[in-house]
């Protein structure tokens, strides 16, 4: 994959300095394992927690969401500081440590519970994410159109508690040393600076 540059996109955006102390952003991106991982690593994150939003059904469980007929996506809700980090900042991250490309699918990981999914909070979070996708449409980041879902943001589900931290607390887990150590590793070397 092109390497991933924002940097247009950013001097295009203004920033938001209202003085907000905390702000949420709600990305899916594949498992929630893999994306909880690499946004608990940047500096300006305070919590990440792994979740379910954008279906009709309340308080799901995991199984029910493997299903793939309760709507929602696996999604990560960051609580951040907008001092320190940016939204476009994390929808750099994003758009660099998943194929936003692949409808309803990361890898061998298939279904609509998979689906690659910003979750906007606010209208300027909304305007952002736009303007992002459209330049990286227009740049050509990707070989193939961007099939990201842009939805507003109503419910988020903290999944169960064994899914919290999972890479942290089961780094020798096979599924984490086939798929998401590789994908930390990439992070790290393209966000370096960007590290806690």
């Amino acid at each position: 994959m092109k390497q991933l540059i924002i940097l247009t996109i950013s001097l295009m955006i203004s920033i938001n300095s209202t003085g907000q102390e905390k702000a949420l952003a709600t990305f899916g991106g594949g498992c929630f394992w893999c994306t909880e991982a690499i946004f608990a690593a940047l500096k300006g994150v305070d919590t990440v927690e792994s979740g379910y939003s954008g279906g009709e059904q309340a308080n799901p469980t995991y199984k029910e969401v493997c299903t793939g007929l309760t709507g929602h996506a696996e999604v990560v809700q960051i609580t951040y500081d907008p001092q320190q980090l940016q939204f476009a900042d994390l929808l750099e991250v994003f758009f660099a440590t998943h194929n936003p490309t692949t409808l309803n699918r990361q890898g061998a990981d298939v279904g609509t519970q998979y689906r690659s999914v910003i979750f906007y909070h606010t209208d300027e979070q909304k305007r952002i994410a736009e303007l992002v996708i459209k330049e990286l449409g227009r740049e050509k980041i990707f070989d193939d159109p961007i099939v990201t879902e842009l939805s507003a943001f109503q419910t988020f589900y903290k999944a169960e508690d064994y899914h919290q931290d999972y890479f942290a607390n089961n780094p020798r887990q096979p599924y984490c040393n086939a798929v998401i150590n590789p994908k930390m590793e990439k992070f790290k070397k393209l966000f370096k600076e960007k590290l806690k």
